[in-house]
C-alpha cells in the first residue's frame, strides 16, 4: 500500500501544481500527505509555495464540492448505498448531519479542522441545499490555512516529509480543540439569544 501511495504521489505531483490540485480532488491519498509532499517539492525548488497554496485550495475545494453535489442531487438514500465507496462511513455521516442540523452553515468553515466530520460535513450541506456560493466561499477560506499548514510542515521536514502525521498532531490538535470551542460558544450564543427573545 505504501509503494502504491508513493507511485501515485510521484506521478501526480510530477505534474506540478495541477497534480497537487488533482490529487486533492480525487482524494485517493489523504490531503495531509499530498500537501506535505508538496511542501517537500517547495523545499527542493521544484515548485513555489504560493502556487502550491493556490493549487491546494482549488483542489481541496473541488473535492468538497463533489461531495456537496452528491448530497444535493443524490440524497441520503444514495449515500447509504454508495457512501462506503467514497470512504465515508455511516457513523461519520450521521455525526456530520447532527452537527449541521445544530449549527447550520456556520459549521462549514470550522468543521474543516475537526477529524471525522471534516469531509462528511459537505454532504448534509448539499442535502439541505445550502447556497452553493456560500458553501464554496466558506470551504475555500478554510482550505487556505489547511494548505498553508501542511505545505509549511512538509517544507520544514524536507526529505523527512513522510513523518507528517507525527509532527502534524502538534498543530492539528490545538486547531481541532479551538474549532470545537468556537462551535460550542456559537451554539451557546444562539441558545441565549433564543431564550432572550422568548
Amino acid at each position: 500500500m505504501e509503494n502504491f501511495i508513493m507511485e501515485c504521489l510521484n506521478w501526480l505531483l510530477g505534474l506540478g501544481y495541477p497534480g497537487i490540485a488533482l490529487a486533492l480532488m480525487i482524494e485517493i491519498i489523504p490531503s495531509e500527505l499530498v500537501l506535505a509532499y508538496g511542501g517537500y517539492m517547495v523545499s527542493n525548488g521544484t515548485i513555489h509555495f504560493t502556487g502550491a497554496v493556490i493549487a491546494g485550495t482549488v483542489g481541496g475545494t473541488f473535492a468538497q464540492l463533489f461531495l456537496y453535489w452528491i448530497g444535493r442531487y443524490g440524497g441520503r438514500s444514495f449515500l447509504e448505498r454508495y457512501g462506503k465507496y467514497l470512504l465515508i462511513s455511516q457513523k461519520s455521516l450521521k455525526l456530520a448531519e447532527e452537527w449541521f442540523d445544530r449549527n447550520g452553515i456556520s459549521i462549514i468553515f470550522t468543521a474543516r479542522f475537526i477529524p471525522v466530520v471534516r469531509h462528511a460535513i459537505s454532504i448534509p450541506a448539499g442535502i439541505a441545499k445550502m447556497s452553493l456560493v456560500r458553501f464554496t466561499l466558506y470551504t475555500a477560506i478554510a482550505m487556505i490555512p489547511w494548505s498553508i499548514l501542511f505545505l509549511y510542515i512538509g517544507f520544514k521536514l524536507g526529505r523527512n516529509w513522510q513523518h507528517i502525521h507525527s509532527v502534524a498532531r502538534l498543530y492539528t490538535l490545538p486547531l481541532s480543540i479551538g474549532a470545537v470551542f468556537f462551535i460550542s460558544c456559537y451554539c451557546l450564543l444562539l441558545y441565549m439569544k433564543k431564550r432572550k427573545s422568548r
